[in-house]
């Protein structure tokens, strides 16, 4: 096992780099509608044509609250809310075509939440169908959606496999009846056995199952037992998340148990050492951070080309330059800027109404934060970064300096235009990340914004 000293040295508050600047350090004075409606159409009509686009679309609606996530989500019973936000997310995005001179090329869906497959399988494709009526599609498109095995029907995936979609991910969590109670999310085996082999007697070509460490009560053998689960059904890819506890932050749904039901430091880095040993044992290659995949499996493929990329959704096999969120809280990218959707469902509601695209803050990238940025994701999707090509900044002896005890922990190696993260290193990737934000550095939190990197 890894040294504890390492493990209580590194185990500090830091973001999990799915943007830079991350979403606290965006400099909202500077940001405005219409500066960010100018660097989204500059943005597309660059890439459009060569790379397509990406869509997100937030589902929110979920029937109960899992106590372990924090994520934007509201809770009801009521289906009946199906429609208006489907009408509210297709009026949105006709808002954005509107924008375009040309028709969008999706490259990417992917359907999040809150959970997606509380929406009927009707109701989804009216969603769908409205979408693509308004673009073309890419010929190597890739979409997916975020399933919940407990009410995922094999209607859900048929009609979903009938527009495309060839990837589903399953939350699973943890197998343990004692960490599933902790968190409220009752899920039996037999229960994500039955939708994962609906998935592959349909068609899907990548499933996924994601799992979570660092759950409250959660113990070692619970992690054993629920990869041997896992593996029984040999998904292709498998997301090993560390569970972010977050309490702090308004709205999550982080109750129900106390801080100190919670796995720390060495304890919770034993529950995914554990893990990591046992996907590797049983043909899962290690991509990124938290995620792993067997060899057929397009994420694999893009690791090893280096290709992978890294964005509000998580890791991609393929990049596009622009990302359009749609629906409430979601975040769209168009490289060059940020902007966020307004988190109350009844503003964005308000918004969509006006005919107004809802963005509610969002953050212009300077050239100083696009070379940040692309260090940043060199090293979460490759582990890897250099300095020359372009990529030279005026600071990169101060975070070489900040580096200096890594090196010395063995936890990167550095030449003169290149920096790469060992093996040891690897688990502390969100770390080395940290030397290069810049303006985490210029603007150390006076509390607790992030989750702890361990």
């Amino acid at each position: 096992m890894m040294a504890i000293s390492l493990i209580q040295k590194y185990n500090v508050p830091g973001p999990r780099y799915t943007s830079y600047p991350t979403v606290p350090y965006w400099d909202e004075k500077k940001f405005s509608l219409e500066e960010w409606k100018k660097n989204l159409v500059l943005s597309f009509n660059e890439s459009n044509k060569t790379e397509g686009i990406s869509l997100y679309i937030h589902l929110p609606f979920c029937e109960s609250l899992c106590t372990f996530c924090g994520c934007h989500k509201r809770i009801t019973k009521r289906h009946e809310v199906e429609n208006p936000y489907i009408e509210a997310v297709l009026k949105e995005w006709q808002l954005y075509c509107n924008l375009f001179d040309s028709k969008p090329v999706i490259k990417e869906i992917h359907l999040g939440g809150g959970t997606p497959t509380f929406f009927s399988p009707k109701n989804l494709e009216q969603l769908i169908n409205g979408i693509i009526s308004k673009a073309e599609i890419a010929e190597m498109h890739e979409f997916s959606f975020e399933g919940h095995p407990n009410n995922t029907t094999r209607a859900h995936l048929q009609s979903l496999y009938n527009l495309g979609f060839r990837r589903v991910s399953f939350g699973v969590q943890d197998y343990s009846e004692t960490v599933q109670n902790a968190i409220h999310r009752i899920q039996p085996f037999h229960q994500v056995a039955k939708v994962t082999f609906w998935a592959k007697e349909i068609g899907y070509t990548s499933i996924s199952h994601d799992l979570v460490y660092g759950l409250p009560f959660q113990k070692v053998e619970d992690i054993i037992d629920t990869i041997e689960k896992t593996k029984s059904l040999q998904p292709n890819r498998i997301s090993f998340y560390s569970y972010a506890h977050v309490p702090w932050i308004k709205g999550n749904g982080q109750r129900g148990f106390n801080d100190e039901d919670v796995p720390r430091d060495n304890e919770k880095r034993e529950l995914y050492e554990v893990g990591k040993m046992l996907l590797l044992k049983n043909g899962y290659y290690e991509i990124g951070m938290d995620h792993f995949a067997t060899a057929d499996d397009s994420m694999y493929v893009a690791f090893k080309n280096k290709r992978l990329h890294r964005n509000f959704m998580g890791y991609t096999a393929s990049k596009t330059q622009v990302m359009i969120g749609l629906g409430v809280s979601s975040i769209s990218d168009s490289w060059y800027s940020f902007a966020q959707n307004e988190k109350n469902l009844e503003d964005y509601y308000d918004k969509i109404n006006s005919e107004e695209i809802p963005v509610t803050k969002g953050h212009l990238l300077t050239k100083e934060d696009l070379i940040i940025r692309k260090h940043i994701l060199n090293i979460m999707c490759h582990f890897e970064t250099n300095w020359d090509n372009g990529l030279y900044f005026e600071e990169i002896y101060d975070v070489l300096e900040n580096l200096e005890e890594m090196i010395v922990d063995g936890l990167v190696d550095i030449t003169n235009t290149c920096l790469k993260v060992t093996e040891k290193g690897k688990p502390f990737v969100r770390n080395i990340c940290m030397a290069f934000d810049l303006r985490l550095k210029r603007n150390i939190p006076n509390k607790q914004v992030f989750s702890l990197t361990i």
